[in-house]
């Protein structure tokens, strides 16, 4: 695509919100719209003279397996955001996660996990990657840096983590595991869902690839689905080459222009989101009907510090975990009672979100002692006004507990 104004798209003069609202977006050539439009084209027309076309190139629209005008504005948006030079962008976050281990894992490879991970990373490398390819997983406490460096072996190619680790909130210090990382010769690959872009950064800090789930705060409203890597043109490049051109797991071109619009708000979002989980947190860490609340923004969190540091001030998420004081029955009951809170799955969209997780499963042995006696609620704080949100959980307590 070629951009007009070029210096629009220029992360190194423009401040998070002017990116957010400009790049990747140009102006419609055929219709002078000055909003990318939805192209619903699966094909674009060759040259008249195609033989020096590369079937499999992502850079120029030619298919849209390969690349569309809506991924490619999308790509270009998101690697500004992240402050990578390029980005490629899949169908869901769990598409980028395998996109990623797909590209650069064989067969007889070892990768070093942090043992709180996302549901889908962890059956990757408990159970598909294990038993299809031979790839061996060392799961480990991603806090313990002696353990992470323990675990590297000679075969180590991948380190991978959660900034802020779903559900427990477990904070990971990404500069220090680059360094771990790099000197065993592997990437690091960091999973930035819970703490998108301008909130925090991990290729500032080391970090070589980054992968969100847009589904979540990227796109902020609960109607799209999508993933992306961001990182080295690179690294990037081959991504593309094996995972998205050959494997398919594309986005659509409507899912890619929904997260492209979605995206244009997300500091505003962002900065709503970080304020009002901060002030939940604190009335429900103040409430004795509380049996714990896992939030790094707490002082009481074991890595508070360390997200003080490294996410310099701006915020500490939207994401808490937090049990009232009670068995399973006692969560539901409590919320049943919520008016203004959702329970349903997802996060990071415009609505506050709660679900019940409860203490089985393989996973949760790695969780700490609160989550493995009470469960949890993991709760995604939302854009309404805090003291509603306040106001509402103070209800659903009263009723619980009457």
């Amino acid at each position: 695509m070629v951009n007009s104004r070029p210096d629009k798209h220029d992360p190194l003069t423009l401040k998070d919100s002017t990116l957010a609202v400009h790049a990747g977006n140009t102006i419609d050539a055929g219709t002078g719209a000055i909003r990318t439009p939805i192209v619903m084209a699966n094909s674009y027309a060759l040259p008249e003279d195609p033989s020096a076309v590369s079937w499999s190139g992502t850079d120029v629209p030619l298919y849209t397996r390969n690349s569309g005008v809506n991924q490619l504005g999308l790509q270009a948006k998101l690697a500004a955001l992240d402050g990578g030079e390029d980005a490629v962008v899949l169908a869901s976050g769990v598409a980028a996660l395998h996109a990623v281990f797909f590209t650069y894992l064989r067969s007889g490879d070892h990768v070093v996990v942090a043992d709180v991970s996302y549901e889908a990373t962890w059956r990757l490398f408990t159970e598909l990657l294990p038993d299809k390819y031979g790839i061996e997983a060392t799961f480990v406490d991603i806090s313990d840096l002696a353990a992470v460096a323990a675990a590297i072996r000679p075969n180590t190619r991948i380190v991978h983590t959660e900034a802020i680790a779903n559900p427990t909130t477990r904070v990971a210090d990404i500069e220090a595991l680059a360094t771990i990382a790099h000197q065993g010769g592997a990437l690091l690959v960091v999973d930035s869902t819970f703490t998108p872009p301008p909130f925090y950064r991990p290729l500032a800090d080391g970090a070589d690839l980054v992968v969100h789930s847009l589904t979540k705060y990227i796109n902020g409203h609960g109607d799209a689905m999508g993933g992306a890597v961001i990182g080295s043109r690179k690294l990037i490049q081959l991504i593309k080459a094996d995972a998205m051109v050959d494997v398919g797991g594309v986005i659509s071109p409507f899912n890619a222009w929904l997260i492209t619009r979605g995206s244009v708000t997300l500091p505003l979002r962002l900065r709503q989101h970080l304020e009002s989980a901060q002030l939940v947190a604190e009335f429900l860490d103040s409430d004795p009907r509380i049996a714990f609340v896992a939030f790094p923004g707490l002082e009481s969190h074991p890595q508070h510090e360390l997200a003080t540091r490294q996410f310099a001030g701006r915020g500490y998420g939207a994401m808490l975990a937090f049990a009232v004081a009670g068995d399973p029955e006692t969560q539901n009951r409590f919320v049943a009672q919520l008016r203004v809170i959702t329970s349903a799955v997802s996060l990071g969209h415009d609505e506050s979100l709660i679900v019940h997780v409860g203490s089985s499963g393989p996973r949760v042995a790695a969780y700490p002692a609160p989550f493995r006696e009470f469960g949890h609620l993991r709760f995604s704080v939302g854009l309404e006004d805090p003291l509603d949100l306040i106001a509402d959980l103070r209800a659903a307590l009263d009723a619980t507990f009457a």
